[in-house]
């Protein structure tokens, strides 16, 4: 037997996990260094897996269950360093959100 049950947590988590790397860019600049990126994407990645997990507990009225977040949470972080690598850096959005906002002293700088 199949069933389709439409799960909105589960949506909003991956929709989160496949925009995670744009916004640490739009929160670094160029000059943070690739492990400070990496430590702020596995953060956020961490809390959007065990947020999605709480969501999904209080819909279904139901005990929190932390392993279930934690591992969203490294599904996140695991999806989000493959969408950066695989297209957010190779089609140039990555570059785009770290020069987004920036000022042209910014960019003075940079150079």
């Amino acid at each position: 037997m199949i069933s389709f049950a439409f799960n909105l947590s589960l949506l909003l988590w991956l929709l989160i996990a496949v925009i995670l790397p744009i916004l640490v860019g739009l929160v670094t600049t160029k000059e943070t260094s690739p492990g400070r990126k990496a430590i702020y994407l596995a953060a956020l990645a961490l809390v959007a897996g065990l947020l999605a997990q709480l969501l999904a507990a209080i819909q279904a009225g139901v005990t929190y269950d932390l392993f279930t977040g934690l591992i969203q949470g490294l599904g996140a972080f695991l999806i989000a360093v493959a969408l950066h690598f695989g297209l957010w850096k190779p089609t140039g959005v990555a570059g785009a959100a770290q020069t987004f906002g920036a000022t042209s002293t910014d960019a003075a700088h940079a150079a």
